[in-house]
This record gives C-alpha cells, sequence and structure tokens, in this order.
C-alpha cells in the first residue's frame, strides 16, 4: 500500500474517536473528542495529474455536538462523537448521522454555488426596502458564486438513553435506525424525534443482579428484520423483530465455549466484544475482542469458522495491561468491499489485515516516518523474547499510548483510512 495523506492536529480535543466512509467512498467522515466531524472529499482525476486520484482534501468541518450537564444526575455530558454513520444518497445533498453519549443528530451536507440577485423588497445586503421607492418590478435572478459546503442539524434524536450510547445503525429499509446504550437499543424512525421504540431491554430488576452490558449492535445487510448485538461477556445474539416487538428472546446465540487451560484472571475482560459487523453479503458476522478478531457463520451458533490472533504476544503482559487500564480498550474490525479481508488495529501504531482465503497476515505501521506520499509501508514484526532480528521490534518496546482503534475500508476499492490518536492516515493499494 501506498500513498498515505494525513492531517495533524495537536490537542486532546483532536483525538479521533470515529471514521466512517460513505456508501460510495467518495466521502470520509471523521469524528472527535471535541464534538467536531471533519469530511474529506476524494479528488477527481484530472487529465494533468492522472496519479492524484484518490486523494482526498478537507470538504465540509462542523461543530455536530457541544458538551452539556445534566442537572438532575449533575453529569457532564461529553461532546465526543462515538458513532458516524451514512445514509445513501438520495438526492444532491448527503446525509449522516452522529451520536455522542446520550444525542444522536442527523446532519444535512449540502453545496451552493448560486445565489439570488435582484429582490424587490430587499436591497443587496439583505436590508427591506422603503416600500414608496420600489417603482419597478425586477426578477431575481440566480448568479454564480463560490462553492459553499453547508451543514445544517434536520432532526434532534435525544432523551431516550439512560446510559451511555456506543452503537448507531442504519436499517436497510432507510427509514429506520437503531441506537444501542449499554443495557437497552432503541428502534427510532427517521421521522419521529420525540420517541423511540424500545426493542431490547437487558436491565435486570436489581441492578446488583447486573452480570454483562450491551458492547455493539448492528442492523443485517440486506433483512431490515434481524440484528445482532454483542455483550461484553462474550456472546452474540441475533434478533428478529418479526418474532415478537420486545427482542429479549433472541433467534441465536452465538457463544464459544472456553478452553478451560486458558481461564485466567482475566479471562472475562479480555473475551468482552469491543465491535461486531455484518459481512457486505449478510452471511457473517465478525466480532472483536481484546486478543483476537473471529469470524462466526450465521448458521453456526457453537463457534466461530475463523479465529485470528491479533496481538498474541500480548497474553504475558495482561498484568500491566490491566494496571494502565489498556485491557479495556475497545479496538474496531472492518471487512474490505469483497469480504476477503479483515482490518483491525493493534498498539504501537500497528494495524493488522488478515485475508481469508490464502490465510496470510500482515501487520503494519501508521506513523510519521512512513508517512511521505507514494511511500511503501513495510511489513512489522514483533519478537518475544529470545533473538531480535534488526527489522523485529521488541515486545517490551512497544508503545501502548499509540493504539489504533477506529479504521474504515473504502466499500469497492483498497483504500484505507487508519485513525492514529490525532492523526488520519490514508493509505491506497499500489497503482504503477
Amino acid at each position: 500500500m501506498n500513498y498515505p495523506d494525513e492531517s495533524t492536529y495537536g490537542t486532546k480535543a483532536d483525538i479521533i474517536s470515529t471514521v466512517e466512509f460513505n456508501h460510495t467512498g467518495e466521502l470520509l467522515a471523521t469524528g472527535d473528542k471535541g464534538g467536531r466531524v471533519v469530511i474529506f472529499q476524494r479528488e477527481q482525476e484530472s487529465k494533468n495529474q492522472v496519479h492524484r486520484r484518490g486523494e482526498y482534501n478537507v470538504y465540509s468541518t462542523f461543530q455536530s455536538h457541544e458538551p452539556e450537564f445534566d442537572y438532575l444526575k449533575s453529569l457532564e455530558i461529553e461532546e465526543k462523537i462515538n458513532k458516524i454513520r451514512w445514509l445513501p444518497q438520495q438526492n444532491a445533498a448527503y446525509f449522516l448521522l452522529s451520536t455522542n453519549d446520550k444525542t444522536v443528530k442527523l446532519w444535512k451536507v449540502s453545496e451552493r454555488d448560486k445565489r439570488p440577485e435582484g429582490y424587490n423588497l430587499k436591497d443587496e445586503e439583505g436590508r427591506l426596502r422603503d416600500p414608496a421607492t420600489i417603482t419597478t418590478l425586477r426578477v431575481p435572478v440566480l448568479r454564480p458564486m463560490d462553492l459553499m459546503v453547508e451543514a445544517t442539524p434536520r432532526r434532534v434524536f435525544a432523551n431516550a438513553h439512560t446510559y451511555h450510547i456506543n452503537s448507531i445503525s442504519v436499517n436497510s429499509d432507510y427509514e429506520t435506525y437503531m441506537s444501542a446504550d449499554d443495557l437497552r437499543i432503541n428502534l427510532w424512525n427517521f421521522e419521529i424525534t420525540n420517541q423511540s421504540f424500545n426493542i431490547v431491554d437487558i436491565k435486570p430488576a436489581n441492578m446488583e443482579e447486573l452480570t454483562e452490558v450491551i458492547t455493539a449492535a448492528e442492523f443485517h445487510p440486506h433483512h431490515c428484520n434481524t440484528f445482532v448485538y454483542s455483550s461484553s461477556k462474550g456472546t452474540i445474539r441475533l434478533c428478529d423483530m418479526r418474532a415478537s416487538a420486545l427482542c429479549d428472546r433472541h433467534t441465536k446465540f452465538f457463544e464459544e465455549p472456553e478452553d478451560p487451560s486458558n481461564r485466567s484472571f482475566f479471562s472475562e475482560i479480555i473475551s468482552s466484544i469491543s465491535d461486531v459487523k455484518f459481512s457486505h453479503s449478510g452471511r457473517y458476522i465478525m466480532t472483536r475482542d481484546y486478543l483476537t478478531v473471529k469470524v462466526w457463520d450465521l448458521n453456526m451458533e457453537n463457534r466461530p469458522i475463523e479465529t485470528y490472533q491479533v496481538h498474541d504476544y500480548l497474553r504475558s503482559k495482561l498484568c500491566s495491561l490491566y494496571e494502565n487500564d489498556c485491557i479495556f480498550d475497545k479496538f474496531e474490525c472492518v471487512w474490505n468491499g469483497s469480504d476477503s479481508v479483515i482490518m483491525t488495529g493493534s498498539y504501537n501504531n500497528f494495524f493488522r489485515m488478515f485475508d481469508r482465503n490464502t490465510k496470510r497476515d500482515v501487520t503494519l505501521e501508521a506513523s510519521r516516518e512512513n508517512s511521505k506520499p507514494r511511500a511503501i509501508l513495510k511489513p512489522r514484526k514483533v519478537c518475544v523474547g529470545g533473538k531480535r532480528r534488526k527489522d523485529e521490534i521488541s515486545v517490551d518496546s512497544l508503545d501502548f499510548s499509540k493504539k489504533i482503534l477506529h479504521t474504515a475500508w473504502h466499500p469497492s476499492e483498497n483504500i484505507i483510512a487508519v485513525a492514529a490518536t490525532n492523526n488520519l492516515y490514508i493509505f491506497q493499494d499500489k497503482v504503477n
């Protein structure tokens, strides 16, 4: 892969918290801890700059969420953007959903390159004219102007979550979407902001009996009645909204039996699923826990069909990772457009790719050193103990403050976006 493009910031508010391509891959949205959404647009190919095709430049930046204060609970509500989801494009404008811990917003992003001139009742500055001075009737005309990209909030879906929202997912009917927090999943209609329908509620009558929380949820890509949600216990439930209105009883339950020989103090923590994603085909589900990525066939509940070790060399380091809280990091995972390769992040700004057909895997690094345009990414290797080769990095010298939690893959091409703290790297396959 080559040609990284990066945007560099500095403060904590600039730490990227979500990355998402739209359905065509022409736009890429990032959300950050400061509540901002930055949209990048892909450059169109020109005759004199053929190799420039694929570069993403800033298209629009807007403040999506502001910090709030819940006076009833004396709690600060962060402005951090937890998730962004695009809606398929229906007209010239783009629509996307963004959410912080409590509130989901539907944004419209549109272009304006003409402005009306020649009003009858207003002057060119927009001030009302004295009716006595109006003696002729003018026909307003549209004049060209510099392109303006406007972001306007069209809907605000608030006051439906007691706990922090961790997922939003647009349904394939494009009329509804769901939002999930630790204990409940709500179904919304895009046209109705003041009420939602609770489809999953795992809150026990006595909170002391709470044993698991919802960690991620997603709709099936083709069947609007089906969705999955994962839990902190390492289980995945597939629910069918046709079976009953409240999906407390799942249709399918995916869980891998634990190997007693691997049991340790950290077993429960590292088995918690941080992300769940349907394949584009809708046949498989991919889940990410702390050490592995698993691929499940929807028709087989008792074990995954594929398990990939992301950073197995960290097994011996779980104690120190627990002490520095890294063991609670929530890594995401993504499919490529054809479901043949999967990608997920690790530490030291490493990210991993697994080819499901050839069973080959590679570790790549998103860093300043290899972020020169057209630079080739070299595979990295981590060695555990023993002699270290020249091009290897020791597990003891990994930087755990540099972590790739959020990645995205272009829907049809080999272009990936990798968020490394407050830098966004865009890599694309080598084009000779």
